[in-house]
């Protein structure tokens, strides 16, 4: 269904605000890092992954307002498993990926929250359209890695993600959750 791939296409582009933690100058391993955006269709939760992003991370635990994050995610990367479906969320109405090839955070602080919970307030920006966001994420080290994980709901509409006759949330909802795992090495 079209309804099905487009949810998932505005979950993605929600997931690039999580990419606001940071860690110590470091890039996100994408083989081990996931960004799933979720959508509802007819009240289903839809999944859709993003298969391309890069993020640049720089955050010490023991200074987190001197950290950062700049992320970009490869819009016309959207799986929703099925080619027709990705066909669809690249195109005008959804993502626009020719338009606009990618969705960007870029953060502008980093506070904690209390244990190794951070909120990172950034800017994220899909579609041409921006929107400054706060991501609640926990921030994990072992060993020679940092994880960062979260989740992140924003209203599509807010980004023009779903136009036309997409732009009717009563089918595909308004609101995407984006979910992320991130992988970091420590430098």
């Amino acid at each position: 269904m079209k309804s099905t791939f487009h949810r998932s296409i505005l979950a993605g582009v929600a997931a690039l605000s999580l990419f606001g933690a940071g860690l110590a100058h470091a890039d996100v391993d994408t083989t081990r890092s996931t960004v799933i955006a979720t959508t509802k269709q007819m009240n289903v939760p839809v999944d859709g992954k993003f298969r391309k992003f890069s993020a640049q991370l720089s955050f010490d635990p023991a200074r987190p307002a001197a950290g950062s994050a700049n992320v970009s995610i490869d819009t016309g990367s959207y799986d929703l498993g099925a080619d027709d479906y990705n066909k669809q969320a690249r195109g005008k109405e959804w993502f626009d990926s020719a338009a606009y090839p990618a969705a960007t955070f870029v953060s502008s602080a980093i506070a904690p929250a209390g244990g190794n919970q951070y909120k990172i307030t950034g800017k994220l920006t899909i579609k041409g359209k921006s929107q400054t966001v706060v991501v609640p994420v926990t921030i994990a080290s072992q060993g020679s890695t940092q994880t960062f994980d979260g989740s992140l709901p924003i209203k599509r509409s807010q980004f023009d993600v779903g136009t036309g006759e997409w732009k009717d949330t009563s089918v595909v909802a308004d609101e995407v959750v984006i979910k992320f795992h991130l992988v970091a090495s420590k430098k």
